[in-house]
């Protein structure tokens, strides 16, 4: 019975880990980009009247060894203006996630190129 309760309690830890793993960043590779303006902006109206706006944006970006290569990727706000981002990429060009560094968190032959 111990070891049936045990098991239990560690398949509820197991499970819990799983559903907080962020599966568009695991195992991603990264580029890293300075963020300007939005190429293009796609406005949709809603039933509602609501209009939901994406923004697209098109630009070059670094691997950790500073190699570069043009993105494009789409958010659903207006990005801030000079920030530095880490962009998650799978298949080499589908950009499947994205978070906002400091300048500190770029790899340096990247940030050299910046």
């Amino acid at each position: 019975m111990k070891k049936l309760v045990i098991a239990a309690f560690a398949l509820v830890i197991v499970a819990l880990g799983l559903v907080n793993i962020d599966w568009n960043r695991l195992g991603k590779e990264a580029l890293y980009v300075q963020v300007g303006t939005a190429t293009n902006v796609e406005e949709t109206t809603l039933e509602s009247g609501d209009v939901v706006r994406r923004y697209e944006y098109t630009m070059p970006a670094l691997t950790k060894d500073g190699d570069s290569q043009t993105v494009t990727f789409t958010a659903a706000k207006e990005l801030r203006s000079g920030a530095y981002l880490k962009l998650y990429v799978k298949d080499q060009d589908v950009i499947t996630s994205y978070d906002e560094v400091t300048v500190a968190d770029i790899p340096k032959a990247a940030r050299e190129q910046l």
